[in-house]
């Protein structure tokens, strides 16, 4: 393996030693397959090309000072797994089957988990793919579970650092009572077009509001909306987000510090009252918002004084990222330590 200058990667593709694989057969779930190619071979039928049944996962590992490897909140990520499959009709893997795949693909690329204080870890990306032909619109009877690893740097090359958003009214990520709630590569797919004009347009990502009536915040595009006021910790309530993890874990470091959470709905005009903002996922944790620019009405909502991300999303932040490397006590039991 040539030699991996780990401060620098970007939050992209590298290829590792080893995937594991299962597969869905008569009513059951193969024993785990560990496989070094990076191919498969696809019905051209597939469920998955041609009725978007499909549905993934994104979590991570972090190697520790002490040298052992952490994986944040692996559970969460099989039982969110399940909901998806659920959501889109797919045969739904038991949380033993994803918690064995994931420890077994770490084990197996061990030399790509990145060393401590390098700014980087270990992506872990489960898959769930209909792989039986079908033509008529109808579920698969197959299906393949895949886990591959790959090390990142940073989601945003900016890093734990203040960037702007931007409202943009004339695209919605989801509608209410859609597949908005589960990780499926629809949502993504429909994100792609409004992200990018929001790249374009200098700004990191986009803040959706609600597809029904424009009114309420909804959340990023990649990533759950919070806004801090008053010693709260203010979520969004809706039916077309993700559950996000990260945020899940937020709000539970908040009330531990003694803040108060609310999660309800988030009306545009209330970002004016906030003084933080931030998006937060597996991908980024937290990434502080500096302003909110909406282009349609022609306000701009700023969070960020010199540019400086806010106390709050600053200590939440260090709190989440203390536990995840294993430098404060994993009180909450999140995480699960990968014997070598």
């Amino acid at each position: 393996m040539n030699e991996i200058d780990w401060k620098s990667l970007s939050f992209g593709y590298m290829k590792t030693d080893f995937n594991v694989r299962s597969y869905y057969r008569d009513g059951k779930w193969s024993e785990l397959e560990v496989s070094s190619s990076e191919m498969i071979n696809l019905h051209i039928a597939a469920t998955c090309l041609h009725y978007g049944q499909e549905a993934f996962e994104g979590l991570k590992a972090f190697k520790g000072k002490d040298g052992k490897i952490r994986v944040f909140r692996m559970e969460e990520n099989a039982l969110r797994l399940q909901r998806s499959c659920e959501g889109i009709l797919m045969a739904p893997l038991p949380v033993e089957k994803f918690n064995e795949a994931v420890i077994t693909v770490i084990r197996q690329n061990m030399r790509f988990v990145p060393p401590y204080e390098s700014g980087s870890s270990l992506y872990i990306r489960p898959l769930l793919i209909g792989t039986s032909p079908q033509i008529g619109v109808h579920a698969a009877s197959e299906y393949l579970f895949m886990v591959l690893v790959t090390p990142v740097g940073p989601y945003f090359k900016e890093g734990f650092k203040t960037t702007p958003v931007v409202i943009l009214r004339a695209y919605d990520r989801a509608a209410p009572l859609g597949t908005g709630t589960y990780k499926v590569g629809g949502n993504y797919a429909a994100s792609l077009v409004a992200g990018e004009k929001a790249h374009q347009l200098g700004y990191s990502a986009v803040l959706y509001l609600d597809a029904k009536e424009k009114r309420y915040v909804d959340e990023c595009g990649p990533a759950n909306f919070f806004g801090i006021r008053d010693n709260t910790y203010i979520t969004p309530a809706s039916t077309s987000i993700l559950p996000s993890i990260t945020n899940k874990s937020l709000t539970q470091l908040a009330e531990s510090i003694g803040m108060k959470v609310e999660r309800r709905q988030i009306a545009v005009e209330e970002l004016a009252t906030f003084e933080e903002a931030g998006m937060c996922g597996t991908a980024a944790v937290i990434s502080p918002i500096l302003r909110i620019d909406d282009l349609d009405k022609n306000i701009s909502y700023h969070y960020a004084k010199d540019g400086a991300p806010g106390k709050t999303c600053v200590k939440l932040y260090n709190m989440l990222r203390a536990i995840q490397y294993g430098e404060a006590p994993d009180r909450f039991g999140w995480v699960t330590v990968i014997d070598e």
